[in-house]
């Protein structure tokens, strides 16, 4: 009874330091005691300090923190102070001393009755990790050692509230005794030999006189003080000297370097209390469940069990204590599948990542009880309702995070694990005749090529197109998992952003919010919202890609998917915010008012004019900079890659196996005349592109120039599988297609480019002397070699012999009639712009355009008489009786 009296009073006041040391070498004597050994008495023993439980659960805000990275920071349930005070509790009665001093269990009232009253305004003082620690294996110890019976009669009284104080208290217990290794034990021995080696020199240099003691100390403490974090008026207490237990002056008592055999035994000690914690924990958690799975507020409990399971799995952990976990963990599952399936979805997700992370370890036994413990989870969910469709998704996002984030991670041993559960799925008897094994199967088919792609991202970091196509592919992995879909699109936006690519990180974000439309019309009736991904058809056509119309499409609002930010309307009127920044960047003004036409109904609908006014204000300016658009970078190395900077065709034989092989060649839009139509303006004929052409001069003999008369030209049409642009830079071509030009069609072509040539450049607006004049030096220039001139005097000389020939002959013919005509126009538009000081140029011009026109004059002037020749013979009596005019005559 001294000793709970005790307790009694420290808890109204904070436990202290020499109590918790009173508990704990208490709780050691009796372990070391002969007469304690016997179970049963040990048990009776335990009853004993069973108030110690409720005192260390009413001071679980005093504990310190053992998580150590920010994503475990905090415990499984958020409890505050004020939590923990508003319960109300009395002091220790008489039935609990009564119990304490050997009465029956039956009779021990409700265990409320352990927790103290608190005191108002109470102040409470964080322990230090020591005390902490030492007061949690005082937990574990009556754990361990007391009586399940009494343990399950116990947790049956405690209201809902001290059970997730209790669920925190084991959550806690994980983090403090998580295995550190052998790496952490000489770290931290090193860190403290070079600690004590520090403050010896410090000390040293005070009393060498470099720096007198007083000042020193002086300095430190003032410096504390400005860094102080409490804001005390008396800074750090580590820094005061007259603090001996604290000061950095005292003796170290242990011994600093310790030997490697040392190291080893703390290291397996460390092991072997990591393993007992943990199983002490899992035991006391089956019999919380047992517990509480006959009460109606089950769920709010278990949910807290399987979380501090889920932290166990989390944490560095022995074989045989994960081999007892996954046991429990399918049983739980098993029997409250609804804990996974129906609510808590970030408890499946992070079921699936502790499960994934398990099936890549290096140990077979993990991997085999990880993998079994996957696979029951698929099948569990399958049997629900015909699909496993949450899980898919988590374990697919959880795969993502696994390779991104794990330093552990082994590709080949997750591959293993893998196969195990495709080999669980093809051999299960019950489900073989359902759609279940082939969904596995997809699954883990789907699962090795984004693993594959994932890990070869790392490989690539300095090859950017490589990059994106393995982002790319890995974002077509996540077709059916839109959260993760989206992720990986924005990731890909980002990384077109930062090599300057705005029309394909514009495209991404169009397909972002293409995304987000089509799962957000699941979620909202609006009719000012677009419908889905088919609204943005005008801005791509590749958008339709987003479309859910796949089997494995969840739906959001029972699935609990699409829950980020970005599945909402703000969520969605942001991407397509950023999207028509970018397509301004990238200079594609018409794309910015497509994108607009998406937003503006929204702003409308919500009454927003202040956002309607900056809309209306950036079309403005859109439209008043239609302007020419230009993209080129090269971005290669030199070592492994080798450019070839010709088109014509590649030999694969002939290269270096060792060396990546890049073929550059400028092309083209190509359009058929029916797309011209259509095909407008420069953003027409330059957005939405398929079919693209490039041209490869070459001659009969081989070389790839030579006379006119002998200069053939390959022209290719290549056709790809998406529209440019897209949310990658570089796509596959599908289709190849070769037309060949003889010479007479390469000098037709040839003259017809340099007509459109002069014809643009005479009417252009605003005109360009400069342009107008260099197109005319090409034309009509005495110094051209190749020009207008000699592919007249080669082509147009004789008429040629064979009758194939005849329509291009007259073709080409007719183009020089419309090329002088051009020219004419053009010295006709340049005489209104030139100043006085060109006056002499001019007539230079007009001189050497007159004596072309000379020689042309006989060229283009003489006609094949085959290409006159009347079709019907000549009559002077036309009988329309005999209807002659429609009969078809033999020529």
């Amino acid at each position: 009874m001294i000793l709970w009296n005790d307790l009694t009073f420290y808890s109204l006041f904070g436990l202290h330091k020499k109590v918790v040391n009173v508990v704990h070498n208490l709780l050691s004597s009796h372990d070391s005691d002969p007469r304690y050994a016997d179970l049963d008495v040990k048990a009776r023993v335990a009853m004993l300090y069973l108030p110690m439980i409720a005192i260390i659960m009413e001071a679980v805000p005093q504990l310190y923190d053992f998580t150590e990275s920010l994503n475990q920071r905090g415990r499984s349930t958020v409890i505050t102070a004020d939590d923990y005070e508003s319960e109300s509790s009395s002091m220790i009665n008489q039935t609990v001393a009564m119990a304490i001093a050997g009465a029956s269990v039956p009779q021990l009232s409700r265990p409320s009755s352990f927790l103290l009253t608190p005191g108002t305004g109470r102040q409470y003082t964080t322990f230090s990790a020591e005390s902490s620690r030492s007061l949690l294996i005082c937990l574990l110890w009556v754990l361990k050692n007391a009586d399940n019976m009494v343990l399950q009669k116990w947790f049956a009284d405690l209201a809902i509230l001290q059970l997730n104080r209790l669920l925190d208290l084991m959550y806690l217990c994980v983090s403090c005794f998580e295995y550190k290794g052998k790496k952490a034990f000489e770290r931290m021995n090193s860190l403290t030999f070079k600690k004590s080696k520090d403050m010896k020199a410090k000390l040293e240099e005070a009393i060498l006189g470099s720096i007198g003691a007083r000042q020193e100390m002086v300095r430190r403490s003032r410096g504390q003080l400005e860094r102080s974090p409490s804001g005390s008026a008396f800074g750090s207490q580590e820094n005061l000297r007259w603090r001996k237990d604290m000061t950095h002056w005292r003796q170290n008592s242990e011994k600093l370097d310790k030997s490697r055999a040392e190291l080893e035994h703390e290291a397996l000690i460390d092991g072997n209390l990591a393993t007992e914690a943990n199983l002490i924990i899992l035991d006391a958690l089956e019999i919380i469940v047992q517990t509480v799975s006959v009460t109606e507020s089950k769920e709010s409990v278990l949910g807290g069990v399987l979380k501090v399971l889920l932290h166990t799995m989390a944490c560095n952990q022995s074989a045989l204590y994960l081999q007892h976990c996954f046991a429990t963990q399918r049983a739980l599952v098993s029997k409250f599948p609804e804990l996974l399936f129906e609510e808590e979805t970030e408890l499946c997700a992070d079921l699936c990542l502790r499960l994934l992370r398990h099936c890549s370890s290096s140990i077979g036994t993990i991997r085999a009880h990880a993998s079994a413990s996957l696979y029951l989870l698929m099948r569990q969910n399958f049997e629900i309702g015909n699909n496993f469709a949450r899980v898919k998704m988590q374990v697919t996002m959880s795969l993502s995070s696994l390779v991104g984030t794990s330093q552990n991670f082994n590709e080949e041993f997750l591959r293993r694990s893998l196969k195990t559960i495709l080999t669980y799925a093809e051999e299960d008897l019950e489900l073989r005749e359902t759609t279940f094994p082939d969904q596995v199967q997809d699954l883990v088919f789907n699962l090795h090529m984004i693993l594959s792609d994932t890990v070869k991202m790392k490989e690539h970091q300095e090859d950017p197109e490589m990059l994106i196509d393995l982002m790319y592919r890995i974002a077509k992995g996540y077709q059916t998992s839109p959260d993760l879909r989206l992720t990986w699109l924005q990731n890909m936006a980002g990384k077109h952003s930062e090599r300057s690519n705005r029309a394909e990180a514009a495209q991404c974000l169009v397909h972002s919010a293409a995304l987000v439309a089509e799962y957000l019309s699941m979620l909202e009736d609006r009719k000012y919202l677009p419908v889905g991904c088919v609204t943005f058809q005008n801005i791509s056509f590749n958008v339709l890609e987003e479309s859910a119309v796949s089997d494995d499409v969840l739906s959001p609002d029972e699935e609990g998917i699409c829950s980020g930010k970005y599945f909402t309307e703000a969520g969605l009127v942001g991407l397509l915010e950023q999207a028509a920044d970018l397509f301004s960047m990238a200079g594609m003004y018409e794309a910015v008012n497509e994108v607009y036409k998406v937003l503006i109904p929204i702003h409308e609908a919500n009454r927003d004019a202040k956002k309607l006014a900056t809309i209306h204000g950036k079309l403005q300016d859109a439209f008043s900079k239609i302007v020419h658009q230009a993209f080129y970078g090269e971005r290669f190395g030199e070592d492994v890659v080798e450019v070839i900077k010709d088109s014509n065709p590649v030999d694969k034989c002939k290269l270096d196996p060792s060396k990546a092989y890049i073929q550059i060649t400028y092309v083209e839009p190509y359009f058929d005349t029916y797309e011209m139509k259509d095909r407008i303006t420069y953003f027409d004929k330059n957005y939405n592109l398929r079919r693209f052409m490039y041209c490869t001069p070459f001659t009969l003999d081989g070389r790839a120039h030579g006379d006119l008369h002998e200069q053939f030209k390959r022209k290719t049409i290549l056709t790809v599988s998406h529209t440019f642009p897209y949310i990658k830079t570089r796509i596959n071509v599908t289709q190849k297609e070769e037309v060949i030009l003889t010479p007479i069609e390469v000098a037709i072509e040839d003259m017809q480019k340099k007509t459109q040539e002069l014809a643009f450049a005479t009417h252009q607006e605003p005109a360009d002397p400069k342009m107008l004049q260099m197109v005319l030096q090409g034309s009509v220039g005495t110094t051209v070699n190749q020009g207008p001139l000699e592919v007249a005097q080669v082509f147009l000389s004789e008429i040629p012999n064979d009758p194939k020939l005849f329509r291009h002959h007259n073709k080409l013919r007719l183009c020089f009639k419309d090329f002088t005509k051009r020219c004419e126009d053009a010295l006709r538009k340049n005489k209104s712009l030139i100043g006085p000081d060109q006056k002499e140029y001019q007539r230079e011009l007009e001189r050497n355009y007159h004596r072309l026109k000379e020689a042309l004059q006989p060229l283009i002037n003489r006609k094949i008489p085959q290409l006159y020749k009347p079709i019907l013979p000549i009559s002077c009596h036309r009988d329309s009786f005999s209807r002659l005019s429609l009969r078809k005559v033999d020529i």
